[in-house]
């Protein structure tokens, strides 16, 4: 790897004595969660290096907790654009690693920072990067690993867990349901998971509604067709506080949620989950083959992998398919989980 001269500080006060990987992953939770294997086997394989994730700033508290990212370099984009631009500082990263995506843009940005050595998959546009070839029907955590093994970096892409949270679950023991998405084509009908939470709170269960920025609408109608009081919702006017919401998700008796981030959190802390799956299949953004995890999704016979708009503007049909019944069945068969301890036990 090519080594630049050091500074003895970058643009920002900080020392430069460290050598730097810089990894552009400029999108939303579940993309950061399902490359946690990928930033694992890059902590493993340049331990002293630092890590730098490039990546929206609301992301930093879930990089850190990671406990793999050393800094997170905020990205400014639309949607899941590319980052026009990198406000990086001092010399040029040792490495930079691709794994926001396959093309030119992301390719340029990184070059343009003069790495030692870059990472990426190989794309008709940038013929001077030679990695390995992009395939569509690759589930993400195997895609990036792949990508690291390509270029000698040995990457497990079951290594996806997460640390748990030292805060205090808010709710212990809770059913957590997550009714948003920030795209209609995975949003499940509000009045189903309404359906659901009722059912589940007449058999005894205590029920939380989470809801990001922008969600407290479809979350407080959920929890009043459920028959949920107020206190009964978490979050929506903002996002909830990332050490509060891993801390509410590693402490439930399981999340419900359709395919979004949440579900990829549930994962990562080892709870129990029963995913809803519409435009995209399971085996691209799923979890892991785990009885812990239900997924439901009704395709076509002949669906390909991705035979709707992950992004698209109404629910999506194979998403539509999915019953409350199924949902309810699907909670009654996951696995008990064992008495909580410690931190996540004390509701906060």
């Amino acid at each position: 790897m090519r080594r630049h001269p050091q500074a003895a500080t970058g643009g920002d006060g900080r020392p430069q004595d460290r050598p730097r990987v810089l990894v552009l992953r400029a999108l939303g939770l579940g993309d950061l969660l399902t490359v946690v294997p990928a930033l694992r086997a890059l902590r493993r394989r340049w331990p002293g290096h630092e890590i730098v994730l490039a990546a929206p700033g609301r992301l930093a508290a879930p990089a850190a907790a990671t406990g793999l990212v050393d800094r997170l370099l905020p990205t400014s984009a639309t949607g899941r654009e590319v980052p026009a631009e990198l406000s990086w500082t001092g010399p040029p990263p040792d490495l930079a690693v691709d794994l926001h995506g396959n093309g030119p843009p992301s390719h340029l940005l990184l070059q343009r920072l003069r790495p030692g050595r870059l990472f990426a998959y190989a794309h008709p546009g940038t013929p001077d990067i030679e990695g390995p070839v992009w395939r569509d029907d690759e589930h993400e955590r195997e895609r990036w690993c792949r990508l690291l093994s390509w270029y000698g970096v040995d990457a497990d892409p079951e290594a996806l867990d997460v640390p748990p949270p030292a805060t205090p679950s808010p709710a212990p023991g809770a059913v957590v349901v997550h009714p948003g998405a920030d795209a209609a084509a995975r949003r499940w009908p509000p009045e189903r998971f309404a359906a659901v939470a009722r059912a589940l709170r007449t058999r005894g269960h205590d029920v939380v509604v989470t809801a990001g920025a922008g969600e407290e609408e479809i979350a407080r109608a959920v929890a009043a067709r459920a028959g949920l009081p107020g206190s009964a919702v978490v979050g929506g006017a903002a996002d909830v506080p990332f050490d509060r919401l891993a801390a509410l998700v590693a402490g439930a008796r399981c999340v419900i949620v359709g395919d979004t981030g949440l579900a990829h959190l549930a994962t990562a802390l080892g709870t129990p989950s029963v995913v809803l799956f519409g435009p995209v299949a399971p085996r691209l953004w799923g979890p892991p083959p785990d009885p812990r995890h239900r997924v439901l999704w009704h395709p076509d016979p002949d669906d390909p992998p991705r035979p709707g708009d992950a992004h698209g503007d109404r629910p999506d049909e194979r998403l539509l398919r999915v019953t409350p019944t199924e949902v309810i069945d699907a909670v009654r068969e996951l696995p008990e989980r064992e008495p909580l301890r410690g931190a996540a036990a004390t509701r906060g």
